[in-house]
């Protein structure tokens, strides 16, 4: 018993300093938490111990006739009020989930203080003043009290039994039930809600590449070069050699076979051109190693020599 009253004081105590300390946590929903600690605190302080020198003693009480009604009077009043505080926070749970565009205006300062006050004033109609006037009891147990003052047992007639338990209990209950089932009700909304906007979102975006590949495979399809610009290997080739390329695309089978048929192009150019050198430099050699005399070979140098000595007789020429 002692260990649980000093958590429950040391808790309650702690939450109450954080949130005074911390500026961040003073929030409209955190005032119902610190009046909740509050009052969860006054029953570990002014009832909890009373009834742990009752089970330390055996039962017996030690503190009067007139502390007894004390006690229960404020064992009935923290109780009741802990319950309602958590009354008013699933109310206060469900305009901000289900109804968040009333929240800021519903839930002021002013309202909030209202649903304070009423909390902490309620339970006193039910705790201190029918206890105190002895509506609570029967007539037997209130002799029973005053021949045995060592005695302090709570027992209720009828009337307060049910006023006192639908005030305490069965009112908040529902109104907690309710209000948490619409909460769980709204939650379960909005996650279908999110689950259809991001299967919505998935699908968009497939639609969007998949458009964005086509797009792109006809605009590399129009810049392709025809068949009629080069020697290009005719549709019919290109037809019975597509059951070997079917893992390329259209696109990529053009341009390949247009890169094979510039190779071959500039391949055959070169061979081309090499040929035609060597055919003039042998015809060269020929033409300038006869010696117009004699009509034997000379040398090379010897057809330079000659060359060199024909030029003044061709520049005197064309000078006349």
């Amino acid at each position: 018993m002692g260990s649980i009253i000093v958590a429950a004081v040391l808790g309650n105590a702690l939450v109450i300093i954080s949130v005074i300390r911390h500026r961040k946590l003073r929030i409209i929903t955190n005032y119902y938490v610190v009046s909740l600690a509050l009052a969860d605190l006054l029953v570990a302080l002014c009832a909890m111990t009373f009834n742990a020198s009752v089970e330390l003693t055996g039962g017996t009480w030690l503190f009067g006739y007139f502390m007894c009604d004390v006690w229960n009077s404020l064992d009935v009043y923290f109780s009741t009020a802990s319950i309602l505080h958590l009354c008013c926070i699933s109310v206060d749970r469900y305009y901000a989930i289900v109804r968040p565009l009333e929240y800021p205006v519903t839930m002021t300062q002013r309202t909030v203080g209202l649903m304070l006050a009423n909390v902490w004033l309620l339970p006193a109609l039910i705790s201190f003043t029918p206890i105190f006037l002895g509506w609570y009891t029967t007539p037997e147990h209130q002799d029973f009290r005053r021949s045995n003052p060592d005695v302090c047992i709570f027992v209720v007639n009828r009337a307060y039994a049910i006023i006192s338990s639908s005030v305490s209990f069965w009112v908040p209950a529902v109104v907690m039930v309710t209000m948490y089932y619409r909460i769980y009700k709204e939650a379960v909304r909005q996650r279908k809600a999110l689950s259809r906007t991001s299967s919505n979102i998935l699908l968009n975006s497939i639609h969007a590449h998949r458009t964005s590949h086509r797009s792109r495979a006809q605009q590399q399809q129009q810049h392709l070069l025809h068949p009629s610009d080069g020697d290009v290997q005719p549709p019919s080739s290109r037809q019975s050699s597509a059951g070997s390329q079917k893992a390329l695309a259209p696109a990529e089978i053009n341009l390949n076979e247009a890169l094979v048929t510039l190779g071959d192009a500039a391949r055959n150019t070169k061979v081309s051109l090499v040929m035609r050198a060597a055919s003039f430099q042998s015809l060269a050699r020929s033409f300038g190693s006869r010696r117009p005399d004699s009509g034997g070979y000379t040398s090379e140098r010897d057809c330079g020599d000659l060359q060199l000595a024909a030029r003044p007789q061709r520049m005197r020429r064309s000078a006349n």
